[in-house]
């Protein structure tokens, strides 16, 4: 992990990485050292009813440092890639360094290198590809892109597969058209200090397991007692790493220690995730190794 010292104290910092990497760690010691407003990168710190299993910043950190787009989004509520860069900009001023953290690589993309045009989908769209998907027709929908959009998306990815299926549906065109269209970004990567945390398997493979650990001794049960009423596994909100296995549990489906040896399981196949997408999509980053 780099001395906070080591980053320039005037330019926005970005740091990203796989959950239980220590990313809110370095960028609060950052901003120790010399000031700035943590942003947050993560898709799902957004939702307010996660405070825990996303593992939000408290209020003691709050406290400390100014945080902007932790919880500010109501489990209803409508929220993408777009959202969250309109919200960024209107954080962003001249007179605070930014510094912008989370695991959400599609959010420092669109920051970095800049964001398509795309219209809002409608819902009854959404609706139809959300059908599609819970029925196991991924692969049905890929085959229905556009060639040059079906070439660039990852296959193995529901989600993405979903959204390209849904743009080229509501809008005649494909994702890869569209993306043609991406104007200049907000935030230029050669004017920014970029941090990518590239922890070893088995030190990430443990620290997931002790934060899991201590997210059960915090009320990560009750967190996701709380949320059992209004569930819905195929919202974006639902998708909180360790909230379907615990909402099994609370359902009858599972015992608890199955459920947390799951939520587990899940963490780390997520955090795979994200380290094999930040090695492939983010070559001119810093790479850190925490130890």
């Amino acid at each position: 992990m780099p001395l906070a010292s080591d980053v320039p104290p005037d330019r926005p910092v970005l740091i990203a990485g796989p959950t239980a990497s220590g990313k809110s760690h370095l960028a609060t010691q950052i901003a120790d050292r010399a000031g700035g407003v943590i942003v947050n990168a993560d898709a799902l710190q957004v939702y307010g009813c996660w405070q825990i299993l996303t593992a939000r910043p408290g209020i003691d950190d709050e406290q400390r440092h100014p945080h902007h787009l932790f919880g500010h989004v109501g489990r209803d509520q409508p929220y993408s890639v777009g959202h969250w860069l309109r919200d960024v900009q209107d954080v962003l001023t001249p007179r605070e360094r930014p510094i912008i953290v989370g695991g959400t690589g599609l959010y420092f993309m669109a920051l970095t290198t800049g964001l398509a045009p795309i219209p809002e989908i409608p819902s009854f769209v959404r609706s139809v590809a959300d059908a599609r998907r819970l029925a196991g027709d991924v692969a049905g929908m890929l085959s229905e892109l556009d060639p040059v959009t079906r070439g660039r998306i990852d296959p193995l990815n529901p989600a993405r597969v979903q959204r390209a299926w849904e743009v080229a549906q509501a809008t005649g065109r494909g994702l890869a058209d569209w993306q043609r269209d991406t104007p200049a970004p907000m935030l230029a990567l050669s004017n920014c200090t970029a941090l990518v945390l590239q922890p070893d398997r088995d030190w990430l493979s443990a620290r997931i397991d002790q934060r899991f650990d201590a997210m059960m001794r915090d009320g990560a049960l009750e967190e996701a007692r709380a949320a059992l009423p209004d569930w819905q596994p195929e919202k974006p909100w639902a998708q909180a790493i360790g909230a379907p296995e615990l909402i099994a549990h609370l359902q009858g489906r599972a015992p608890l220690d199955a459920a947390i040896t799951a939520a587990k399981t899940a963490s780390k196949q997520y955090a795979k995730r994200q380290r094999t997408w930040f090695r492939n999509r983010m070559k001119g980053w810093q790479v850190i190794v925490p130890q």
